[in-house]
This record gives C-alpha cells, sequence and structure tokens, in this order.
C-alpha cells in the first residue's frame, strides 16, 4: 500500500487531515487549516503524502511549504491543483471545484482569501498566521460582548 493510498484510507475514517511516510503517519480530526499549521510547526513533514478532506491554496501553499511529495483532496480548488501542479507535486480529487466556500456557504473561504494573490509559500504562511489570529481576536471579542 502507498502512502497516499494509506492517507486516503485514513481519511475516510473520520480524519480531515493525515500525512503518511514510511509507516509513519500525522492525523488529525481538527477543521480547516489548523491540522497543517499545527504540522509545520511540531514535525518534520519532507517527503510525507498527504490527504485532506477540503484543499484550497490555502493548504496547497501549506503543503509546499510543508514538502509533502503528493496531495489528495476530497474536494480540491482548480486554484489548488493549478498550484501543486506548477510546484511538480502529484495531485489527485474526488471533487474537483472553482472555488472553496467558507462554513456558512456564503462566501469565499477567508483562508482563500487571504492568500489569493500570493505566490510565495513562505509569503502565504504569515499570511495565513496573520489570518488565523485575526478570527481568534474576533471570536474572543464576540465572545466578551
Amino acid at each position: 500500500m502507498t502512502d497516499l493510498t494509506k492517507a486516503k484510507e485514513l481519511l475516510s475514517q473520520g480524519y480531515t487531515c493525515v500525512l503518511v511516510k514510511d509507516g509513519k503517519v500525522l492525523s488529525s480530526k481538527a477543521m480547516g487549516i489548523a491540522p497543517m499549521m499545527t504540522f509545520l510547526e511540531s514535525e518534520d513533514t519532507r517527503g510525507f503524502s498527504l490527504a485532506d478532506k477540503i484543499v484550497g491554496r490555502a493548504v496547497s501553499f501549506l503543503a509546499l511549504k510543508a514538502g509533502v511529495k503528493e496531495v489528495y483532496g476530497e474536494v480540491m480548488s482548480e486554484g489548488a491543483l493549478k498550484l501543486l501542479k506548477e510546484n511538480n507535486i502529484q495531485a489527485e480529487y474526488k471533487t474537483l471545484t472553482p472555488n472553496i466556500i467558507n462554513r456558512k456557504g456564503d462566501d469565499i473561504c477567508p483562508m482563500e482569501k487571504a492568500v489569493k494573490d500570493c505566490n510565495d509559500f513562505e509569503e502565504a504562511y504569515i499570511l495565513l498566521q496573520y489570518k488565523l489570529k485575526e478570527i481568534k481576536t474576533n471570536m474572543q471579542a464576540t465572545k466578551i460582548i
């Protein structure tokens, strides 16, 4: 069984994000880009195969920063596919979509908006960190009110 096949199998068992390399498995049930951000901060992910529920440009930039060799998305945006292919990362998907939509279903995902004009994974990583902090701050402010 290939690393990507194993990652896809684990994804189907309720995980949202799975990385596999030579029998080592990193998995998460957290939503959004949180799993990849956490893995980047705590693990050496070079050469891993990634399977994720939703792969937009944000996750694709994180995959590039992580040094993964291949990516599977249950849902993948056209922009993510293009970005991965331009960077010689093997990409597979179940469903290809023009855009990744936010959780309310009424707009583009805020993480996708954060990196829409970005072409560099290091810059994208910084923009995504900033966006996550902004969202967390707004959530805390809403709870106080």
